[in-house]
């Protein structure tokens, strides 16, 4: 019997993770999206990969500019994880956002850290693609704690 979307979700649900934001630039154009699927791949050289919705704007966008940042979101910043996921307004995510350009052009957003990426490797995984990125540049906060997510909501270590 093949397991539906709804229980494979429910069951990844329980897999706790961190919350990053993925963002790019190419031109005028911005985009980000919160995304959960990312992980390091390789430490030489520094290699991490991130799952892209081939729906959303921002995975077009990183295809197109050959770069992207992840920002790895602290405790406390649930709303910009929520405005960066929400499908709506898309256009207006980074409104009134403190954002400074990497070295790939990239935004960066406070947070736990930033990894500034160049687009290495593209593979089709269903309705995603996954992109591997080289980690060209980085900053981090030593003393944040990380926002995660567990079965439906936001956490914070206890």
């Amino acid at each position: 019997m093949p397991v539906t979307p709804e229980e494979f979700r429910d069951a990844l649900g329980r897999w706790a993770s961190g919350i990053t934001i993925v963002t790019s630039r190419c031109g005028a154009r911005v985009h980000g999206m919160t995304v959960s699927a990312f992980s390091s791949v390789s430490l030489d050289p520094p290699l991490v990969l991130v799952c892209a919705d081939k729906d959303s704007d921002t995975c077009a966008l990183i295809a197109e500019s050959g770069a992207f940042a992840v920002n790895i979101l602290a405790r406390g910043q649930d709303e910009l994880s929520r405005r960066f996921a929400a499908k709506e307004n898309e256009e207006r995510r980074f409104e009134d956002l403190a954002v400074e350009s990497a070295v790939t052009g990239s935004p960066l957003l406070p947070g736990l850290a930033s990894l500034d990426c160049t687009l290495v490797a593209a593979h089709d995984a269903g309705d995603h693609v996954i992109y591997v990125g080289r980690v060209e540049a980085l900053r981090h906060s030593p003393d944040a704690e990380p926002l995660l997510y567990y079965k439906g909501s936001y956490r914070k270590l206890s």
